[in-house]
């Protein structure tokens, strides 16, 4: 049986940190499309509809939170699971933010390519109907 080839879609405002990140997952087989910005990362999750987005919250042009609140205010992209990955040095309220709004994971930068890896899947397994 051959699985279905996973798309995510990684909004974040540094191309290096797309780049490395595509690198770790599409060695897992993930496919990695990577949206510069808020604005832009919502239009490519509309248009994709991904299995999965990552999504920075410090963003110039449109923030993480907004972006996040835009998915979920739409039927189309509101059961995309989201994982945001942020950094550590954000203050207390964003943390508090992110069980408030569900999100289904969160990542702190800087992190190691097996904890981007062990979230994705595990976000992605809860995703998948039980086999057998």
């Amino acid at each position: 049986m051959e699985e279905k080839v996973k798309h995510l879609v990684y909004v974040e405002d540094e191309q290096e940190m797309i780049d490395l990140v595509r690198l770790i997952l599409s060695r897992r087989g993930f496919e990695v499309l990577g949206a510069n910005g808020g604005r832009e990362g919502l239009d490519l999750i509309k248009q994709r509809l991904p299995d999965l987005v990552l999504l920075d919250l410090m963003m110039p042009d449109m923030d993480g939170w907004d972006v996040y609140q835009q998915m979920k205010a739409d039927e189309a992209t509101r059961d995309i699971p989201v994982i945001v990955v942020t950094a550590k040095a954000q203050s207390i309220d964003k943390v508090l933010g992110l069980h408030i709004a569900k999100v289904d994971d969160y990542i702190s930068k800087p992190f190691s390519p097996q904890e981007l890896v062990d979230s994705v899947e595990k976000v992605l397994s809860k995703r998948q109907p039980a086999a057998g």
